[in-house]
């Protein structure tokens, strides 16, 4: 089965078409794309200073954690020593 040259011409011209109108789209509909607005570079300084606050945040929790887990230790090894010496 073969099909006419009339056909495969048409099929080219509507695949090519179609590649063409969907990158179109989707170089139309990038954000990225879009020049920032004011409301835009308020946004990200706003994300920036809660993500500054977080990561302070989490570095204030991992002390915490790690002077807890210190403090265990600590204990830990002190005990460890007042077992040794009873015996």
């Amino acid at each position: 089965m073969s099909i006419a040259n009339s056909t495969k011409t048409t099929l080219v011209a509507a695949l090519i078409a179609g590649c063409v109108s969907s990158a179109a789209f989707a170089q139309a509909s990038d954000p990225a794309a879009a020049p920032a607005t004011h409301a835009d570079k308020k946004a990200a300084k706003e994300q920036s200073k809660a993500d500054k606050k977080a990561s302070v945040a989490q570095a204030k929790a991992d002390q915490k954690k790690t002077d807890a887990q210190a403090d265990a230790d600590k204990a830990a090894a002190d005990a460890n020593v007042k077992d040794a010496k009873k015996q």
